[in-house]
């Protein structure tokens, strides 16, 4: 054998079956994860918002509570917009670094351009035997025949006016129009 092609240590069916363990062990961790993040964050709302306790308050110690309540729903919203800020810039710094990494190791991306396809060429990205018929737009559309007998030649119009002048004139648009 050459040194490219060399016999590797496992066969298919045993690299199967390990892809398969680890895959079922990775799914095991997250729901794992996923309950303790429930947990904890069970744990630090009932650390942070201990329950309320309302019975026996006057409505004067009511009005304290709600006051004092908003006050800390201002500062958590004050937190929760910088917070958005913050990701918000960091993410666009992100995307500029990534921009100059691409600029840096010399790969353009090049400006796309309109290309014109005919009929031909946008049903032959179909792979469907379907719909690879092809498929002739125009046939479907409505032809109109020309007459060209009915076509009058082009005469003085002096004189069509004066022989439609007249009884006779309006006569014969009548029974014309029959």
């Amino acid at each position: 054998m050459s040194e490219g092609q060399k016999k590797p240590k496992y066969s298919a069916t045993r690299r199967l079956l390990l892809k398969s363990k680890l895959l079922k062990k990775a799914a095991s961790m997250l729901v794992a994860e996923t309950e303790e993040k429930k947990r904890e964050k069970q744990r630090v709302v009932s650390e942070s918002f201990p329950p309320l306790k309302l019975s026996g308050l006057s409505i004067q110690e009511l009005q304290e509570l709600c006051k004092e309540l908003h006050q800390k729903i201002d500062v958590v919203d004050e937190t929760r917009y910088d917070i958005e800020v913050k990701v918000a810039k960091n993410e666009n710094e992100i995307q500029s670094l990534r921009q100059k990494i691409v600029d840096l190791k010399g790969i353009k991306r090049p400006s796309l351009k309109r290309v014109k396809k005919t009929t031909d060429d946008m049903l032959g990205a179909y792979t469907d035997a379907s719909k690879l018929m092809k498929a002739d737009f125009k046939a479907n559309l409505k032809t109109v025949k020309k007459d060209d007998e009915k076509r009058e030649e082009v005469t003085d119009w002096r004189k069509n006016v004066e022989a439609m002048s007249g009884m006779e004139g309006r006569k014969k648009l009548f029974t014309a129009g029959q």
